[in-house]
């Protein structure tokens, strides 16, 4: 796994072992990239369930001014810092070992973007949306990856379906504010 482009461009990153952690693929994180090319620079950016943390730090990589990396797991939090020392992102970086309903409930952050990929059996995905909400800026999008089979709602607490893409056996939803 690497940093596709940005100042970063080309950069390894840590990938935990085992099943739990799904990697975003390549072509899949270059897709959704190129869709928010122009709309990263100096945004403020959470990246929850992040695993790797991967789609925060090619945020920062591409510009964005900062990311707030939120995983309930210990050795996913552990690569996360790992990553982020590895790439010198510190200073525009905060980690947090928390579940996202927890995180959610105590954060007083507002954030331009949102990424948002869950356990994908776990029908975490649509709770986890109504949690981000009152956390968006008012120009915010949610950015929400997902197997086809998994539905997700048309509008949800003033949040409309932007745009999706499709990426073989992975979707990728954009929610924002206002209808389409």
């Amino acid at each position: 796994m690497r940093v596709i482009t940005g100042t970063l461009k080309g950069k390894r990153l840590n990938t935990p072992e085992g099943r739990d952690i799904r990697p975003t693929p390549d072509r899949v994180k270059e897709g959704l990239f190129s869709a928010l090319h122009f709309d990263i620079e100096g945004r403020r950016i959470l990246d929850l369930f992040a695993g790797s943390g991967q789609l925060g730090i090619e945020a920062l990589s591409r510009g964005a001014d900062s990311c707030v990396f939120v995983d309930s797991s210990k050795d996913a939090v552990k690569i996360i810092k790992s990553n982020i020392s590895s790439c010198g992102l510190e200073e525009k970086s905060k980690v947090y070992q928390l579940d996202f309903q927890s995180y959610c409930a105590m954060s007083r952050d507002t954030f331009d973007f949102v990424f948002l990929d869950p356990p994908y059996l776990a029908e975490l995905l649509t709770p986890a949306i109504k949690a981000v909400l009152p956390l968006m800026s008012d120009y915010g999008a949610v950015i929400c990856e997902h197997p086809p089979e998994v539905q997700v709602p048309n509008e949800i607490g003033g949040f409309y379906i932007h745009k999706t893409y499709r990426y073989g056996k992975v979707l990728i939803t954009v929610y924002r504010k206002g209808e389409p």
